[in-house]
């Protein structure tokens, strides 16, 4: 009788002990699976390069004093969240009249990274390009000719490196510009606006 009791003990603790073991391995395996979650090891990354001004919100309008019906002046700028690597930033405002006739105003270069806002009527930052409506190395006010509200968009580009430019500033457009950031944009944002003359100012 004592030997079936002794038997019964031991087998006993075999099992319990086999059952401690079990519960132990099921731990120690479970913990890599928390270390290397997916989420955990590779965060999502999310661009934040914003554009915006303090005189108008994205889709809204463009005030008069920022067209050629008023004074002319360009249109105060910020942004923020340039992606890293960034070495300086470059500018157009373009306005699209129709599938083949692109219009420029304003084209900026060679603006530092130090800089993330422009002043209205800005001056001495950057190199200017040429605007499509005189031809002249300067920024030209929007000065629709057509009815109904017209869309012009303003474009922050963070670039990697100095665009390569092989003609003078004078000769420097839309284009040409887009064409030598091509392949150095890390980012780019815009803003939008619009602005609509009144048949008297349009005479």
């Amino acid at each position: 009788m004592r030997k079936v009791k002794t038997i019964l003990l031991i087998s006993s603790l075999i099992i319990i002990l086999s059952a401690c073991g079990t519960d132990n391995n099921t731990i120690t395996s479970s913990m890599p699976n928390v270390i290397t979650t997916p989420s955990a090891a590779t965060p999502q990354l999310t661009s934040s390069f914003v554009l915006q001004s303090s005189e108008v919100v994205e889709g809204g309008l463009l005030p008069k004093d920022y067209t050629c019906d008023g004074t002319s002046a360009t249109l105060p700028l910020s942004w923020s969240g340039a992606p890293a690597g960034t070495q300086e930033f470059a500018l157009i405002m373009h306005h699209v009249a129709g599938p083949d006739d692109i219009h420029w105003y304003w084209v900026l270069y060679n603006i530092p990274l130090t800089v993330t806002s422009l002043p209205r009527n800005v001056t001495g930052i950057g190199t200017l390009g040429n605007n499509s409506v005189n031809g002249k190395t300067e920024y030209t006010p929007p000065c629709s000719k057509g009815s109904g509200p017209k869309v012009y968009t303003y474009t922050i580009y963070a670039l990697s490196s100095p665009p390569r430019l092989s003609v003078p500033p004078a000769q420097v457009n839309r284009d040409t510009l887009l064409v030598a950031i091509k392949d150095i944009t890390l980012a780019s944002a815009t803003l939008n606006a619009s602005y609509s003359r009144q048949e008297k100012e349009r005479g």
